[in-house]
C-alpha cells in the first residue's frame, strides 16, 4: 500500500445549508472545410432533484437546427439536435443557475448496521445493479493485479465499506499525478494504474474499476466543481469535471472525487451519469464533411452566495 494518510473517522455531512452557483459551459467546434450536415446529443442540463435545484437553464446553438428533448435510460436530460445546413463554426452554450443542498455524509444511519465488504446483496439487487458491477474488459492478468490492489484497501480497513471507499479515494489522489494530455479516451484503468497519471476521467475510471472488483456498484458522473471548496486541491474548474458514485446499502448513490481526494460536497454540481464516459459525455455527434476539426471547451462556475 501507499503512504497516503489512513482514514480515521467518518466524514460528517457536506456542510450546513445550500449554495447557489451560476454556470456557463461553452463548447466551440471549428472546421477547415464546411460540415454539410450533423447530428448531436447534448447532456448539459444539471440534475434536478431534492439535493439540487435548477433555478434557471438555457441552451443556445449557433447554427439553426431541429431539436428533440428526452430522458435517457440513466435519467439524463438529453437534447438531440439535427443540423442540415453547412457551417464551419458551431458554438454550443449552456447557462444555468443551480442551488446545491447539503445532504448526509457517508456515515451509516444510526439505526443501520455498519456496512462491510463483501456487501450481502440479494439476488434481485445484484441483477438490478449488474451494469454498475461489471469491471471493464481487460486482460485476465491485468484484472488480477487490479483485484489485488482493490483487496489491499479492504484488508487495510478491516472490510469496512465506508473506510475502504474513502481510503481508495484519498490514495488515488495521493498516488496519481494530475497531468492533462497524458491519456486518451481509450486509456484503460490498468494503464492509469501502471502509469500513475491522468486526468479526472482516469481517476474516476480507476476508482470505478477497483470498487466494482470488490462488488461495490459504481458509476461515472460528469458535472462541475467550484474552486472555492475548502480543501487543498481544486482541480478541474475550467472544464467539465468527472468523479465516481458508489451505491451504499440503505443510503443510495454517494459521490467520491478521487481527483481531489474528497467525498463530493456542496461545491460539486451534478449533470449526467452512466456506466462510463460515453453514457454521460456532455456533447457528442456525427458530422458529414468538416475536415480539420478543432475543439475548445470552457466552463465558468461562479458562487452567488459569497462562498
Amino acid at each position: 500500500m501507499s503512504n497516503a494518510p489512513a482514514v480515521t473517522a467518518d466524514p460528517a455531512a457536506q456542510g450546513a445549508g445550500s449554495r447557489r452557483y451560476s454556470v456557463t459551459h461553452t463548447t466551440t467546434y471549428r472546421y477547415a472545410s464546411p460540415v454539410t450536415k450533423s447530428s448531436h446529443l447534448f447532456r448539459l442540463r444539471p440534475v434536478q432533484d431534492r439535493f439540487q435545484e435548477v433555478l434557471e437553464y438555457s441552451l443556445s446553438v449557433s447554427v439553426p437546427g431541429r431539436s428533440r428533448d428526452f430522458d435517457d435510460v440513466f435519467g439524463n436530460h438529453v437534447v438531440q439536435y439535427e443540423i442540415t445546413e453547412p457551417y464551419t463554426d458551431l458554438i454550443i452554450e449552456a447557462t444555468s443557475v443551480v442551488c446545491v443542498h447539503a445532504k448526509a455524509g457517508l456515515a451509516a444511519p444510526n439505526q443501520m448496521p455498519r456496512p462491510s465488504i463483501p456487501i450481502p446483496w440479494m439476488p434481485w439487487q445484484s441483477q438490478m445493479m449488474m451494469p454498475y458491477l461489471l469491471p471493464p474488459e481487460l486482460d485476465e492478468s491485468e484484472l488480477h493485479e487490479l483485484a489485488a490492489y482493490a483487496k489491499s484497501f479492504v484488508i487495510r480497513n478491516s472490510h469496512d465499506l465506508i473506510y475502504t471507499l474513502l481510503d481508495m479515494t484519498r490514495t488515488l489522489n495521493f498516488e496519481l499525478e494530475y497531468q492533462p494530455g497524458s491519456t486518451q479516451l481509450e486509456t484503460t484503468p490498468f494503464e492509469v494504474f501502471k502509469g500513475r497519471r491522468g486526468v479526472c476521467q482516469d481517476f474516476a475510471n480507476l476508482l470505478i474499476c477497483i470498487a466494482r472488483l470488490e462488488h461495490v456498484p459504481a458509476r461515472y458522473r460528469v458535472g462541475y466543481i467550484h474552486t472555492g471548496g475548502d480543501y487543498a486541491n481544486k482541480i478541474q474548474a475550467e472544464a467539465s469535471h468527472a468523479w465516481t458514485e458508489a451505491y451504499l446499502p440503505f443510503q443510495g448513490w454517494k459521490g467520491l472525487d478521487p481527483t481531489n481526494g474528497v467525498p463530493v460536497g456542496l461545491d460539486h454540481i451534478r449533470v449526467a451519469t452512466g456506466r462510463n464516459y460515453r453514457d454521460a459525455t456532455p456533447t457528442s455527434g456525427v458530422v458529414t464533411g468538416g475536415a480539420g476539426e478543432t475543439l475548445d471547451v470552457s466552463v465558468r462556475v461562479d458562487a452567488l452566495d459569497g462562498n
